[in-house]
């Protein structure tokens, strides 16, 4: 097959692994940028781009790349492209947009003319035109501008592949999935032990984590995708990809999903349900800070309260999480993300990692705390031999810029 090239959106500071993602799945001519990763593939790469990516938002494919400094020339350009290759009078299609420019200050404008440019290029064409839905359109386009450099693009996603179709309800302060996977990953995650999340709110990391260790791609619980609607999708071949569980695993050891509050007891148990996942995780109501402890080796990742709705107790919080892994969690490798610096200093733990991100709109670290019993040098020792054995296991530091459940089918 013909190879093309695509762009992979993605949440800044997540781009190095979905690089990797992009790597491991096959892609080829691999360039992160910001917020979005470049990448070649054939159509076979886009279908699996969607299906396989925990980290990616959006897969966007380039139609026209061209300069334009005011509306009026983008409506020329846009107008001279041949439109009956992706749209038919009958039609339906949406845009969205994304303008960082001095120069195009109101990108609902510059929406607008994209749109008159495609209606108006039918109706002189055939008389009728193809009309706008806001809502399960038959094409979903993309207009990205960079100062005056405009990139219109097929939209092959749809519904953002954070929207993974296995939730069933979710808390008020829900992490993002695919936030939820990045972190995952940055922490080395693919079930080499036993996981935990001590506040897992509606279930979303510990789900995504049980998704990583047996191999299950985060797409085969979704509904559809934009793609499928067109006029060169080839549904054998997204049917024999679909299919193909030759990644999937047996997940050996045990996640275990737990919160003070019993509503997020209950929405994560009926997530865990509706996602298949119970044989792997354990859900159960409990206060971490009073936790008996756990003597074996253990990854922890979760996302602890901000302070935004438990006020100026947080910070207390976040001191007794620090004294419950210190004294009680000897062989665990801890990463905690929270908007909440102050608080973070009071766990009162050095943390050996910390890597900037974003939780919808709050300005987050993501820090990496190790625990280890006994003296310094055995667990220098021990970690060197860990990461012999398993180099995977201990990402490498960065820096803050930087069984099927086939009941999903259609």
């Amino acid at each position: 097959m013909n190879k093309s090239t695509y762009i992979a959106k993605t949440f800044q500071g997540l781009e190095g692994v979905l690089s990797a993602e992009l790597q491991k799945i096959g892609a080829t001519d691999i360039k992160p940028g910001r917020r979005a990763v470049e990448f070649s593939g054939d159509k076979a790469m886009l279908y699996k781009a969607n299906l396989c990516l925990r980290t990616a938002l959006r897969i966007l494919k380039p139609i026209a790349t061209f300069r334009a400094t005011d509306p009026d020339q983008i409506y020329a350009k846009v107008k001279q492209m041949a439109w009956d290759k992706y749209l038919t009078p009958k039609s339906s299609f949406q845009i969205e947009s994304t303008v960082y420019s001095d120069v195009f200050k109101h990108s609902r404008f510059v929406v607008y003319r994209v749109k008159d440019a495609i209606v108006d290029y039918f109706s002189e064409k055939t008389g009728t035109r193809p009309s706008i839905s806001l809502t399960n359109p038959d094409l979903y386009l993309n207009l990205h501008i960079a100062n005056d450099v405009c990139t219109l693009s097929l939209d092959s996603t749809g519904e953002p592949l954070f929207k993974r179709g296995w939730r069933e309800v979710q808390s008020e302060a829900s992490i993002n999935e695919v936030l939820a996977a990045g972190m995952l990953l940055l922490a080395g995650w693919d079930g080499q032990c036993d996981f935990m999340d001590p506040m897992c709110g509606s279930g979303t990391i510990a789900i995504e984590a049980a998704l990583i260790a047996s191999g299950i791609a985060p797409g085969i619980f979704r509904s559809g995708f934009a793609f499928e609607k067109w006029a060169d999708f080839d549904a054998d071949l997204f049917e024999q990809l679909y299919n193909d569980d030759s990644g999937e695993r047996e997940f050996k050891y045990k996640i275990f999903a737990s919160d003070i509050n019993r509503g997020a007891v209950e929405y994560t148990n009926r997530n865990v349900k509706r996602a298949g996942l119970s044989k792997y995780i354990e859900v159960s109501q409990a206060d971490f800070t009073k936790s008996e402890g756990y003597a074996e080796k253990l990854l922890i990742v979760s996302n602890p309260p901000y302070g935004q709705r438990i006020g100026d107790h947080v910070e207390d919080l976040y001191a007794q999480i620090g004294t419950t892994l210190k004294h009680k969690f000897p062989k665990t490798d801890a990463w905690l993300i929270s908007s909440n610096i102050p608080a973070l200093q009071r766990i009162g733990l050095r943390p050996s990692d910390k890597i900037a991100l974003f939780n919808s709109n709050l300005d987050c670290e993501l820090r990496h705390y190790q625990m280890f019993a006994g003296k310094m040098n055995d667990y220098k020792r021990e970690l060197g031999e860990r990461e012999k054995s398993n180099p995977k296991y201990s990402p490498k530091p960065h820096s803050k810029s930087d069984s099927k459940h086939r009941y999903f089918k259609k």
